[in-house]
């Protein structure tokens, strides 16, 4: 059996990764759809997440609860220690991720993909107005990061998601499917 991949999503905040990753795992129900652990209050909306307070989240990461972690937004991420197992296993999963924690990723997943999303700055704009969990200050601070670089010697894929969700969708799963061959 070979490995699995894992399939790091990356993109400015109000890109769409959570409602393209959603949508991919409606068409690939076989990929495992990572769960976060994030020092976020629950039930803010956006993707499914296990809500845990800093303190909780330095004891988890002393104790090996994460394969990956980082901070980013005054907030703390952990991708799960079992996702390397699923990977080392066969089973592509994919995660929501900083582009600042792809170096660290790239030292424990072998088959590790990059999918890119992006999209206008003013799509950006609208769609983090339209959730409702930033301030306009905290606005400006996520468009003024959006041209972030990604790490240089991955393995990336790059699509935009300025028009229909399901043709994003799409162009994804599509553009994914050779590197499974």
């Amino acid at each position: 059996m070979s490995a699995g991949r894992l399939i790091a999503v990356v993109g400015p905040s109000g890109v769409g990764k959570d409602s393209v990753m959603a949508g991919m795992i409606a068409a690939q129900p076989d990929m495992r759809l990572v769960r976060r652990t994030i020092t976020r209050a629950p039930g803010l909306g956006g993707e499914d997440y296990d809500a845990v307070t800093p303190s909780e989240f330095d004891a988890a990461a002393r104790n090996g609860a994460f394969c990956v972690h980082w901070s980013a937004h005054s907030l703390s991420y952990g991708i799960p220690s079992d996702v390397l197992s699923d990977v080392r296993n066969g089973k592509d999963c994919i995660a929501n991720f900083s582009r600042s924690a792809l170096a660290q990723a790239a030292e424990i997943f072998p088959r590790l993909i990059i999918l890119n999303i992006t999209a206008s700055p003013a799509t950006l704009a609208h769609r983090l107005a339209g959730r409702g969990r930033e301030t306009e200050a905290e606005i400006a601070d996520r468009l003024a990061q959006a041209d972030k670089c990604l790490p240089t010697g991955l393995d990336v894929v790059t699509i935009a998601n300025d028009g229909a969700l399901a043709d994003t969708i799409d162009m994804a799963l599509s553009a994914l499917q050779p590197a499974r061959v």
